[in-house]
C-alpha cells in the first residue's frame, strides 16, 4: 500500500472524503500537512516513521490541560504516522510579522503564552535539552554537514575537540540554570493569532526539558525573518518582568549562550536540509543566520566559542558553502 493509499484509508475511516484536501506549507521535517475543507474542517499531519505523532498527541494534551491553545486531536494512527487535528487557521505570526502587522502586539502574545508554558507545563518524561545535548547537536551540524560541504573533506579531530570544549564552556550557564518545558522551535512559523484572541501553538512534538532562555531566543532571534531590535528588547523586558523569580544577569548570560549555540546549529542545518533532504530553498536563510551568529559571538557569554571558531574557520569563510557543491549533491543524491 502506498503512502497516498494509507492517507486515503485513514481519512475514509474517519469520515473525510480524500478529495476535499489541499496541501499546506511543509516545514523543515519529513512531515507534510493537508487541509481538509468542508463541513468538518481539519488538518491532516502526514508524518511517516520514524516521525512520532504519538509525541504530538501526548504533548498536546499536556499543553491543553494548562490552558494553552493547541490543536484538538480528532483522530490518530500512531503506527502509520497519521493525525487529524483541529485547524487553527491561517494567521501564522510569520505571515503577520512579514507583512508588518503590529509586531509588538504579536510578540506580547507570544511571550505571554511562553511564560504560561514554562511555568505550568509538566516536564515528566521529556528528553533532556541540556548543555550536553545542545553542544552535541551544534557540533554535529557544523562538522558532519557544513564543514565537508565547505572544505570538501572531513574536519580534523583537533577542530572537533576544540569546538566541543568551547561549546561546553560557553553553555555552563545552561548547565547551572533553571529547567522547564522547552518547545525547541518556538518561533513565528509555529505560532498563530487565533480569531478569538490569544496565541495558538503548533509543532511541539520535539519538546524537551531545558533552559527557559532557549525558546525566547528562538522567538526573538528568528532565523527566517528580521525582527526590529526595539521589538526584541521590548519583548525581552516583558518576559523578564513576568518572571521576577529569574536572576536577570544569569538569565541574560544563558540567553547569549543559547543564541550562539542555536545560530551555529541552524546555520549549518540549512546545509543538511539541502544536501541530505534535497531542500536547497532553505539556504536562502543562510546569510541571515550567519549574520546572527556573528553578532552573537561578540557577546561576552559566547567568548569561548568565538575564540575556537576563530582558530579554525576564518571570518571570510563563514557562510553558505559554494552553491554548485551543494546543488551537485542534491542532484546526484547521497
Amino acid at each position: 500500500m502506498t503512502r497516498d493509499d494509507l492517507v486515503a484509508a485513514f481519512l475514509a475511516r474517519n469520515g473525510y472524503p480524500p478529495g476535499d484536501v489541499e496541501p499546506l506549507a511543509q516545514d523543515a521535517s519529513l512531515r507534510r500537512y493537508l487541509r481538509i475543507r468542508g463541513d468538518r474542517p481539519a488538518v491532516l499531519m502526514d508524518a511517516p516513521p520514524p516521525e512520532d505523532v504519538g509525541a504530538f498527541v501526548r504533548i498536546a494534551a499536556v499543553l491543553r490541560n494548562v490552558g494553552l491553545s493547541v490543536p484538538l486531536i480528532l483522530a490518530a494512527d500512531e503506527v502509520h504516522g497519521l493525525l487529524l487535528e483541529q485547524d487553527l487557521g491561517d494567521d501564522l505570526l510569520s505571515v503577520l510579522l512579514d507583512r508588518g502587522d503590529a509586531p509588538d502586539q504579536l510578540l506580547d502574545g507570544a511571550v505571554d503564552a511562553l511564560v504560561v508554558m514554562q511555568r505550568e507545563a509538566p516536564t515528566a518524561g521529556l528528553p533532556a535539552w541540556d548543555a550536553s545535548a545542545m553542544a552535541a547537536t551544534a557540533a554535529a551540524t557544523l562538522f558532519d554537514w557544513w564543514w565537508p560541504a565547505r572544505y570538501g573533506e572531513s574536519a580534523p579531530q583537533a577542530a572537533r575537540d576544540d569546538v566541543a570544549a568551547a561549546l561546553a564552556a560557553m553553555l555552563e550557564p545552561i548547565a547551572a540554570g533553571p529547567r522547564c518545558f522547552v518547545h525547541r522551535d518556538y518561533f513565528a512559523g509555529n505560532l498563530l493569532r487565533l480569531p478569538q484572541g490569544g496565541i495558538g501553538i503548533i509543532d511541539f512534538q520535539g519538546a524537551a526539558l531545558g533552559h527557559p532562555a532557549y525558546d525566547l531566543v528562538s522567538l526573538l532571534q528568528d532565523a527566517r525573518r528580521d525582527i526590529p531590535p526595539h521589538c526584541r528588547r521590548r519583548a525581552l523586558d516583558r518576559y523578564l518582568a513576568a518572571r521576577p523569580e529569574l536572576d536577570p544577569r544569569h538569565f541574560l548570560d544563558a540567553f547569549e549562550a543559547c543564541a550562539a549555540q542555536r545560530h551555529l546549529r541552524v546555520a549549518c542545518q540549512w546545509v543538511r536540509l539541502a544536501r541530505r533532504d534535497r531542500r536547497p530553498q532553505y539556504l536562502a536563510h543562510g546569510p541571515r543566520t550567519w549574520h546572527q551568529l556573528a553578532e552573537a559571538l561578540t557577546r561576552p557569554a559566547a567568548e569561548p566559542l568565538a575564540l575556537a571558531l576563530d582558530r579554525w574557520i576564518p571570518q571570510s569563510e563563514r557562510g553558505n558553502p559554494p552553491e554548485p557543491v551543494i546543488l551537485e549533491r542534491v542532484r546526484s543524491g547521497p
